[in-house]
């Protein structure tokens, strides 16, 4: 039966690896066992984590914000392995502003590094999932979104909302396609987790959303782990096209 949740031997790409769920993810692949490619845009916290972890961990800095940086760090990969069993699009940024003062800069940013990115990234690794796909074993494609592309957030996020709700409708597009090519495509919907994202969320409603989640708590690095684990081991080899929501039940039993 452990044979079906291994991931030993795997090589994984985590985007925005550094600090938060990312690199959670990170810490939790590499302690199963997978050669773990971490990615940020800062340089230094990237290579903290990799040197912290030792071996069988490689940090790449990037900036995936743009269809060249996504093709870079693909290239870079490319100069370590030669195949890719795990892409998880985990980069991600946020832009909270009152409605009538929500600037154009904002849709700008935001879309950019949580809904083109994911796509530009893919695209740009595919000639390496495809090396390592197979129809027993297929490559895994685990795209980061969120239950505030589930439903109406608590703050005025609006370019973050909408670019998450795209995420889940681009995972479902991209599985189908590439589904034939045996590479499997879902998405975590992630709830309440400390990151620096959520800071102001934590400091001023700690007690109103640990109260809206019926589990009574936050994610911690097992929660973030464990899902991204199981969609890349053989037991998610049947799983394509999925959002699973990762919330202590927050938007799942509302």
């Amino acid at each position: 039966m452990s044979a079906l949740f291994d991931v030993a031997g795997r090589h994984v790409l985590v985007t925005g690896g550094s600090r938060g769920i990312g690199e959670m993810i990170v810490r939790g692949f590499h302690d199963a066992g997978a050669t773990v490619y971490l990615s940020s845009r800062d340089p230094a916290a990237c290579r903290a984590v990799a040197d912290d972890l030792g071996e069988r961990a490689v940090a790449l800095p990037a900036d995936v914000s743009t269809q060249d940086g996504c093709r870079r760090l693909a290239a870079a990969v490319a100069e370590h392995t030669d195949r890719l069993d795990v892409l998880v699009n985990n980069a991600g940024t946020t832009w909270g502003a009152a409605i009538e003062d929500y600037p154009d800069a904002a849709w700008d940013k935001v879309l950019a590094l949580n809904l083109k990115a994911p796509f530009h990234l893919t695209v740009a690794c595919l000639p390496l999932l495809r090396a390592a796909a197979t129809p027993q074993r297929p490559a895994r494609v685990i795209n980061v979104g969120s239950v505030d592309g589930m439903h109406v957030p608590r703050w005025e996020s609006y370019a973050y909302s909408a670019s998450k709700a795209g995420l889940h409708a681009l995972t479902r597009h991209v599985a189908k396609r590439l589904a034939p090519e045996h590479i499997t495509v879902n998405a975590l919907a992630f709830g309440i987790f400390p990151s620096r994202m959520m800071r102001f969320a934590m400091d001023r409603e700690q007690e109103e959303l640990l109260a809206a989640t019926p589990l009574g708590r936050v994610g911690g690095p097992d929660d973030a782990a464990g899902p991204a684990l199981f969609l890349a081991s053989p037991a998610a080899s049947w799983i394509t096209g999925t959002i699973l929501t990762v919330d202590g039940g927050y938007v799942t039993l509302l």
